[in-house]
């Protein structure tokens, strides 16, 4: 059940270019609005396309809150950390969702937060996509999960399996997804808190075979002459 899932009130989504944390991000903050508030705080320095700022008014429609750098500063590629920013972390409202950008090089930014973030009850999730050039071994994944905790200071949680190749996803891409997902979950000592899943092959998949909660994804992330999937009360459920 999605109560199963137990997640501090900040939570960290980090791991390597790619992987598909911001889509993580903004699915699993809609999900989580049945629970109370939501804060989505945007701290991706690296990708200047697939940013949580670029889905704000679809998400702040559902009633999760958005936090980005000011107007001025919206396309700067620096680590702007606004006021609003560290008061998501001071006093977050419900559960603050913080997508940190790429490889160690995102992650960086979370250096002027560790003092407020090192004393108060956080979660660090990695999210792992099999699919993805240098993730593809758990011996990659693990390297990479050194390189983020040594740039940011603070320890990887627990994992995310987030395996996919778009439009050619099938069961067996989230199945082999799953396996490589608890594997590194294994090799680091934490869980794997949950995999996620596009809804389309969500109907065809062996419930069964995985022993964790599944995300339903609603695409978001896609280029523009990409139509994004509807946000809906689909995506409420954990399972």
């Amino acid at each position: 059940m999605d109560n199963d899932l137990q997640l501090q009130p900040i939570v960290l989504i980090v791991g390597n270019y790619g992987s598909g944390k911001t889509e993580v991000a903004v699915n699993l903050a809609v999900n989580r609005l049945k629970y109370g508030p939501v804060q989505v705080v945007d701290l991706d320095v690296v990708n200047p396309y697939f940013r949580s700022r670029e889905v704000r008014s679809i998400l702040e429609a559902k009633g999760v809150e958005v936090i980005v750098p000011e107007e001025r500063l919206i396309e700067a590629d620096l680590p702007v950390v606004v006021p609003q920013i560290r008061g998501a972390i001071l006093k977050p409202k419900g559960l603050a969702i913080l997508d940190v950008g790429g490889d160690n090089v995102g992650a960086t930014v979370l250096g002027s937060l560790n003092d407020e973030l090192v004393s108060r009850p956080h979660d660090v999730l990695q999210v792992v996509n099999v699919k993805r050039p240098f993730t593809e071994t758990v011996e990659g994944c693990v390297a990479i999960t050194r390189e983020i905790e040594a740039a940011c200071r603070l320890k990887v949680t627990g994992v995310i399996g987030n395996a996919h190749l778009m439009d050619e996803t099938d069961e067996k891409t989230i199945l082999d997804g799953y396996k490589h997902a608890r594997g590194v979950a294994e090799a680091l000592g934490v869980p794997l808190k949950f995999i996620t899943c596009e809804e389309r092959v969500l109907a065809t998949l062996d419930r069964a075979a995985i022993r964790c909660p599944i995300l339903p994804l609603s695409r978001q992330m896609l280029p523009p002459w990409r139509r994004r999937q509807a946000l809906g009360s689909q995506n409420f459920l954990l399972s």
